[in-house]
């Protein structure tokens, strides 16, 4: 089965069925991705005996550093970076086609949030936006371009600004969504405490060594008694996943149609877990045809039976035994 200009699968219909489509893009990524292909022969797997998704193979997501994970010739149009410390090696990520990237990400923001057209929406991202290749930059360019309010926007270090713009849309009623890192909603709400009762806050994660390492709950409660919130929002995504799984509250997180996340036992990491035990997340991501749609990820986490999740932090290497397959 060779890979043509045509070679993708509607995912965004309403009655395109997960679990064919996921293996029909599993043996095309086979037979066009030399990356995943040689994992899979490694792992000894032969794709003629894959039926079901638990057998899918994942590829770990460290390969997004060492190896470059493309399927098809197709040139990239732009490449995503992960963030890392001076000398860290970083993912690349190739993605060749930024219109797929652009519905996937319009799509499941409008599946949880609605057009973001009724949204101001304030991006507050400052390690990212003083770098190159952020996805997280991109995602959020689009939003704003979408939103097209007077206010919506990127906000560096200028909180004061910031809550002066937050004042004025709070006393217009106006839809707000306060997009930002860890530590500079941190930073924000110690700084300037206020009501937000028209704003939706929602972290996307990160410290990036700007504050001391904190639970998820903790920075939840800060931010909750700082703007006198009931529940805070948060967006799960990354570098190497082309579309975004949202939580609404405690931490309980939905994913769009296209996107499933599956749990690995973290201890042998080709072996599902167990009843609700936690373990290393699994990401299908039908979004990511063009490079690799089964990721492992070094995420820790829950999946919960109506098929959210929830994250409880980071697999150490100790846990990633058995993923070193082709690492170079």
């Amino acid at each position: 089965m060779q890979l043509t200009e045509e070679f993708g699968f509607d995912i965004f219909r309403d009655d395109f069925c997960f679990e064919t489509t996921a293996l029909e893009i599993f043996r095309l990524q086979y037979e066009n991705n030399e990356v995943y292909r040689r994992y899979v022969q490694l792992l000894g797997v032969q794709p003629e005996n894959i039926t079901q998704l638990y057998q899918i193979p994942f590829l770990p997501v460290r390969f997004f550093k060492s190896h470059k994970v493309v399927t098809g010739n197709r040139t990239p149009e732009i490449i995503f970076t992960s963030s890392g410390t001076t000398g860290q090696i970083t993912s690349k990520h190739y993605v060749s086609n930024l219109a797929l990237y652009r519905e996937s990400l319009t799509k499941g923001f409008e599946l949880f949030y609605g057009k973001p057209e009724e949204w101001c929406i304030l991006a507050l991202l400052p390690s990212y936006l003083e770098r190159e290749g952020s996805s997280l930059v991109y995602m959020c360019e689009q939003l704003i371009e979408k939103s097209n309010h007077v206010h919506s926007g990127f906000y560096l270090h200028d909180y004061k600004k910031l809550t002066s713009v937050l004042k004025s849309l709070e006393q217009q009623k106006q839809k707000t969504l306060l997009i930002g890192v860890s530590y500079a909603l941190l930073d924000l709400a110690e700084q300037y405490p206020q009501q937000l009762q028209y704003t939706t806050i929602m972290e996307t994660g990160g410290m990036k060594g700007k504050r001391k390492e904190m639970t998820k709950e903790a920075l939840h409660e800060q931010l909750k008694k700082s703007f006198q919130k009931e529940v805070i929002h948060s967006e799960y995504g990354m570098t190497e996943m082309l579309s975004q799984a949202y939580s609404d509250g405690n931490g309980i997180y939905h994913c769009p149609p296209w996107l499933k996340l599956m749990v690995r036992d973290s201890y042998d990491p080709l072996s599902p877990a167990e009843g609700k035990r936690a373990g290393g997340v699994n990401v299908i991501d039908l979004a990511n045809r063009y490079s690799c749609s089964f990721v492992a990820t070094q995420d820790l986490g829950k999946l919960n039976a109506d098929g959210t999740f929830e994250i409880a932090g980071r697999l150490n290497d100790a846990e990633l035994r058995g993923c070193n397959l082709m690492i170079e």
